[in-house]
């Protein structure tokens, strides 16, 4: 035989001379849960080994997930019931805790760089990433709604806006809100291709932001659809979006790599809840190796194509020293 590939795998310095995808602690984004009050990290039951911090702790966390040398976080906040209403008003309140906390962080650690959550269930008594009004989701009236939510992270220094709304347009309506208010340089990761999944049941647990009546599936994507998502990356493009996400990334791995090919934009991907949780169920059952589980699956989002990989992993991967 003239051709034999097992040469290339014959040690591993020959492996690691040709490898083809590479993963790094700098690809990851930790997500992270955040609630008012003081001195509090409540584990959330569904996702073992992830938190809910008020700001003292997630100070603490943040400080040494940095010297582990994760630098980028996405925060979401859990706001108490009494808060929410029909307008999520409280969003851009800028006494919320969410807001005063993210102010602190970036006084505190300036060099971490922080991302940001825009939509409305987590304020809205409604549960929905947009205005309800007779059961229907109304896209244009969000639209105002989501600039002043983001115009409000941007004063308080956050690096990165998440758009997850997936309300058609907003991502022009933010940019050239925080263009006109001096906020240029506040980059936007869109939520380009959001399906309607199952797999994000844990993280709406850990927020208490289930949509109160009916579902999402006229504003998130029809998990059948590949081609729809390359007419949302467009339009994010054009609109003036930074960076494009593909949200869950384990069943959309095809899109994620739809979008790497026709996208000049880096390409991220949400490693989400769900996809989390079982990983860690079946590793505490003893089915899987939990650790080569998470590897294998960290690696395969990178080789579909996301440059940037959202994952509740992210401590953990930097733990091992890789």
């Amino acid at each position: 035989m003239l051709r034999r590939p097992r040469r290339n795998r014959k040690s591993e310095v020959v492996r690691e001379l040709v490898v083809e995808t590479r993963l790094s602690k700098n690809d990851l984004i930790f997500p992270l849960f955040m609630v008012d009050g003081e001195h509090i990290k409540q584990e959330v039951a569904s996702m073992p080994g992830i938190f809910r911090f008020s700001v003292d702790n997630l100070l603490e966390e943040i400080n040494e997930c940095m010297q582990l040398g994760i630098k980028t976080f996405c925060l979401f906040p859990a706001f108490e019931e009494r808060l929410k209403d029909k307008y999520a008003s409280v969003s851009s309140d800028p006494y919320n805790f969410y807001l005063r906390a993210i102010e602190k962080i970036k006084k505190e650690i300036p060099e971490a760089c922080i991302m940001t959550d825009v939509a409305m269930d987590p304020y809205s008594s409604d549960g929905h990433d947009g205005l309800v009004e007779n059961g229907e989701i109304l896209n244009d009236e969000t639209l105002e709604i989501l600039a002043q939510m983001s115009l409000a992270q941007a004063k308080v220094g956050a690096d990165i806006l998440g758009p997850s709304d997936m309300m058609d347009g907003r991502i022009e309506y933010i940019r050239e809100m925080l263009d006109d208010e001096g906020f240029s340089k506040v980059s936007i990761m869109s939520y380009t291709a959001k399906y309607a999944s199952a797999f994000y049941g844990p993280f709406r647990d850990a927020l208490d932001s289930a949509p109160k009546a009916g579902d999402k599936k006229t504003y998130q994507m029809n998990p059948a659809n590949v081609k729809e998502a390359l007419i949302e990356a467009e339009l994010d493009e054009m609109e003036g979006a930074d960076m494009l996400m593909v949200k869950p990334a384990l069943s959309y791995l095809d899109v994620i790599k739809e979008l790497s090919e026709v996208s000049n934009l880096p390409i991220a991907a949400y490693n989400v809840s769900g996809e989390y949780a079982m990983i860690k169920a079946a590793d505490q059952k003893g089915w899987l190796d939990g650790e080569k589980t998470m590897l294998e699956v960290l690696l395969s989002i990178r080789r579909a194509g996301a440059k940037i990989i959202l994952t509740y992993f992210a401590k953990e991967y930097a733990q091992l020293g890789l």
